[in-house]
């Protein structure tokens, strides 16, 4: 159920009765207006993120004021904006179009959460008003500081000026409309005013900036979030134990602390009160770890509702607040004051380890964090209604964490659900202890939940707690503006990559149209780029350039693994029918797919046959068990080539090796008929016959990689990385221990199948005879290892290469041995990212990529750029391993697909495909 259905924001009570510490009156408002003329220093005090509205007449100083205590770029004049527009900071006629651009900048730096300082006269209501409201819009404090200097000494500054001479009575109007607004600027908005009188206390004056009293960002951790505790007293002191902590109990056995013996700090979501069994008890508890410095707590819209009835307002009296009422008289009237005093000092939010975490009650969307308005308040408190009422009068909260996109984690509590759930970085931890759920703590950063039942129903839910309830389902993974347009990703291991608005509709047209799940849609493999294009004689690609190009790179083991002739594709396999339910949001056995993410197999039972085989390998060979997860990533090829592209064999190889055998040998036979005549066509009859044979050898190099299939008969799948498991990104893991694990894949695959409860990593061993084998599916990856700086190392793997080759083989990839290479560069700079891999083809295979006839061409095949191939390499690279990192660190599904869609934008790039 949804809490205080009647008791919401805009129901005429006073909601700023328990304001954030940042409205606090005696600290905020400092009303000097009555402040004599005095030389004493002053420091003003002006919140870090705030708008700042210098009021004074021409000649006040306000310009020299704003330069002595800000910095350039945070004051902006309307004199300069003037100027901007006219050329002439003294045209008057262009003040309208200055103010708009003045308006505009305030706004923007307002919006990034930068302190802005105006510099205009601002004399008149009707100037500051405007101002007022942009700081209102962007939920900051309005600041005003007043320089009352008197109008003789304006005048004069002004007669100094050869660039503003003012007519005689602007001046003392100016005055009288500055001395008439000092009264009322508490009235029209802003919350903290500071009055400079005279020229001696302008220059004595100084600015103290104050953190806004919910920054905490200092603080990392870790912390022990606990969700709505609702008098419920004994279960809060179960978790507190089962988190580790230490209870304090005073004379009369009752909780006043507990401290955790290695300094975790608990943080309180809110609603400690009403409803339960012992509200007083859950408060001395709280309170008293506030004071120790054990806890933070922010209020719930409960305490907000407390607090203003203890306070002798006019609340209505529902939902619990008579049992915490009841319960309250029955202490001492010193207890009483200190709790009101607690609820007064509450903060609206917190923000947290740099930012990283947010913790308030009713959820907070990303442009409120660190804001101060009553605004941001109001949503803390009782989050936001679609302005419907469900089937039992309750409000119908809109789902705010569906659609949320910031990088902070928000944890916060106030609408029960079943379990607390993970929804885009968000987390409700409201677990309906009071109703006789649970009462749960989240631990962070481990992202652990700890949760204690509840000892009873000790109060009926209005609503039964249901599923259907906000945060209890995973938010829209992907949303058009997560996509459209020109978009830049932070990459861990490549700083920003940009992708252009076009790539991007490219983009988006392949996944709205051709994609698997985008639920399930983890990752993308990275194009690849050749090695560096060879100078020996008949060959384009030679595995000596990978050898030195990685040498000079720094890079001195490499791994070269067969290059297998198949189609790139990506497996994800659930070791049950949950597994994937539970990560991804998606059921089922899990998927397969292309490097453009879309389905690999039109046949839906063929790819669940596929990835029944691998899941069983995987589980015999106790890779599961091993990493500890219920899922896997892997990238692989899926061959034969004709399994996948036998519409692109047909219409683009065939067709040639069709036209060249018809075409030909009639050429051929009237050469041969016109050489009978007498005619000298030897040159050309050679060249024909070369053409003859180059043209066979392309037809037999593409039919080595095409066969004929029948369901699983015949399908080979060569895995040759592990990605991803539960909470591990592996592909950064080295290169042999990723194909030492596929070895044991493939084996257990190869295995036949042991009889029921032989599926551990031992049962390979313990194979009895006579039990079925099966054709195997699984192939493993052949590879070499290299040393740059050992000749007879490199040599071998060339020999190997030439073997593989010639035997018909596509060739070799060439890797560094640990994943994530970088070139040297000393004095602890990183280097530059290598090359995480380079293909080097065989002369046979490259037929098809270039032509029949492509040895006769080399001069100029050597001119190819491989400049583009190699950089979009690198960022596709980053993206793919940013996705992986994202993913294992738990964050929600939209942020793990943003790199992935970059991948799959970055291929509308122009790059020659034969690359």
């Amino acid at each position: 159920m949804t809490d205080d259905t009647t008791d919401t924001p805009g129901d005429g009570e006073d909601r700023n009765q328990n304001p954030d510490q940042d409205q606090n009156p005696d600290q905020d408002r400092n009303h000097d207006q009555d402040h004599a003329e005095s030389a004493t220093p002053r420091r003003l005090p002006v919140t870090d993120v705030s708008l700042v509205v210098l009021i004074g007449t021409s000649g006040a100083g306000k310009s020299t004021f704003a330069r002595r205590h800000f910095s350039p770029t945070q004051v902006v004049s309307s004199d300069f904006c003037r100027g901007l527009v006219a050329d002439d900071e003294n045209d008057q006629s262009a003040s309208a179009e200055a103010f708009d651009v003045l308006y505009y900048i305030v706004g923007k730096r307002l919006a990034a959460g930068r302190l802005t300082v105006v510099d205009a006269t601002n004399v008149q209501p009707e100037a500051r008003r405007r101002l007022v409201e942009i700081a209102r819009e962007h939920d900051v404090l309005p600041i005003a500081i007043v320089l009352d200097v008197p109008p003789g000494v304006c005048a004069e500054r002004n007669r100094s000026r050869p660039d503003r001479q003012l007519p005689a009575h602007v001046i003392p109007r100016q005055h009288r409309e500055l001395r008439r607004s000092l009264r009322g600027l508490e009235r029209e908005g802003f919350r903290k005013v500071h009055v400079l009188r005279g020229e001696a206390e302008v220059a004595a004056a100084g600015i103290e900036l104050e953190k806004r009293y919910n920054d905490l960002r200092h603080l990392a951790g870790p912390f022990d979030i606990v969700g709505d505790i609702h008098g419920c007293r004994s279960e809060l002191e179960t978790l507190l134990a089962r988190l580790g902590y230490t209870l304090t109990r005073d004379a009369e056995g009752r909780p006043v602390d507990a401290a955790h013996p290695e300094g975790r700090t608990a943080v309180f979501v809110g609603d400690l009160v009403d409803r339960g069994p012992d509200t007083p008890g859950v408060l001395r508890l709280v309170m008293g770890m506030v004071a120790a410095g054990h806890a933070l707590c922010v209020p719930g819209n409960h305490e907000n509702k407390l607090g203003r009835a203890m306070d002798g307002r006019k609340v209505t009296v529902a939902y619990g607040l008579q049992e915490s009422l009841d319960q309250l008289a029955g202490e001492s009237e010193e207890f009483r004051a200190e709790v009101r005093a607690f609820m007064r000092g509450l903060v609206s939010h917190y923000l947290l380890d740099g930012g990283a975490l947010v913790v308030c009650h009713a959820g907070l969307p990303e442009k409120y964090h660190g804001r101060n308005s009553g605004r941001v308040r109001s949503h803390a408190l009782y989050g936001e209604s679609t302005g419907e009422t469900d089937e039992y009068g309750l409000p119908v909260r809109y789902p705010w964490a569906e659609e949320y996109r910031g990088r902070a984690l928000v944890v916060y509590g106030h609408t029960p659900v079943p379990t607390a759930t993970f929804v885009n970085n968000t987390i409700c931890l409201d677990t309906g202890c009071v109703f006789g759920g649970s009462l749960t703590a989240l631990r962070y950063p481990e992202r652990e939940l700890v949760a204690v039942e509840a000892e009873r129903e000790w109060y009926a839910p209005v609503r039964p707690l249901t599923t259907d309830a906000p945060g209890a389902r995973e938010g829209r993974p992907l949303d058009l503006a997560d996509v459209a347009g020109r978009r830049v990703v932070e990459t861990g291991l490549h700083g920003r990559v940009a992708v252009r608005e076009e790539n991007a509709a490219a983009a988006l047209e392949v996944m709205s149209r051709f994609a698997l799940d985008p639920r399930l849609l983890a990752y993308l493999p990275p194009t690849m780029a050749p090695s560096a294009t060879s100078r020996r004689d008949g060959y384009l690609e030679h595995p000596e350039e990978a050898f030195l190009g990685y040498r000079a790179d720094g890079v001195r083991h490499l791994v070269c693994e067969e290059k297998h002739m198949g189609s790139r594709a990506v497996l994800l396999v659930a070791r049950d029918g949950a597994a994937l339910e539970r990560r991804f949001g998606a059921g089922g056995p899990g998927a397969i797919w292309t490097r453009t993410g879309r389905a690999f197999l039109a046949d839906e039972e063929l790819t669940g046959a596929v990835l029944d085989r691998v899941r069983a390998a995987a589980e015999r060979a106790g890779l599961f068990e091993e990493l500890a997860t219920d899922w896997l990533l892997l990238d692989a090829e899926l061959m034969p080539w004709s399994l996948k592209a036998v519409e692109l064999l047909r219409r683009q190889y065939a067709a040639v090796g069709a036209a060249a055998g018809a075409a030909l040998p009639e050429v051929l036979s009237a050469l041969e008929r016109a050489a009978g005549r007498g005619l000298d066509l030897a040159g050309l009859t050679a060249r024909q016959r070369q053409r003859a044979a180059d043209a066979q050898a392309f037809t037999e190099a593409y039919r080595r990689y095409c066969w004929p299939t029948e369901g699983l008969s015949g399908i080979r799948l060569a895995p040759f990385q592990l990605l991803a498991a539960e909470g591990a990104n592996l592909a950064v893991r080295p290169h042999d221990e990723h194909l030492a694990r596929i070895d044991r894949l493939v084996a257990a695959d190869a295995a036949p199948a042991g009889p029921e409860g032989s599926n551990g990593p031992d049962g390979l061993a313990g194979l009895v005879g006579g039990a079925e084998r099966k054709e195997p599916v699984l192939h493993g990856t052949r590879r070499i290892l290299v040393d740059t700086e050992d000749e007879a190392s490199m040599a071998a793997a060339t020999a190997w290469w030439e073997e593989l080759t010639g035997a018909g083989g596509e060739g070799m990839v060439v890797k560094p041995l640990a994943s994530m290479a970088r070139t040297a560069r000393g004095e602890g700079r990183p280097g530059g990212l290598v090359q995480p891999g380079v293909k080097v083809r065989g002369r046979e295979y490259l037929r098809i990529i270039y032509g029949p006839d492509y040895t006769e061409h080399l001069d100029r095949l050597r001119l190819r750029a491989l400049g583009h191939k190699r950089s979009l390499a690198l960022r596709e690279y980053a993206l793919g391993l940013e996705a992986l990192d994202r993913l294992a660190a738990g964050e929600p599904l939209w942020r793990v697909h943003e790199p992935v869609f970059a991948v799959l934008a970055l291929e509308s790039e122009p790059v020659d495909p034969r690359l």
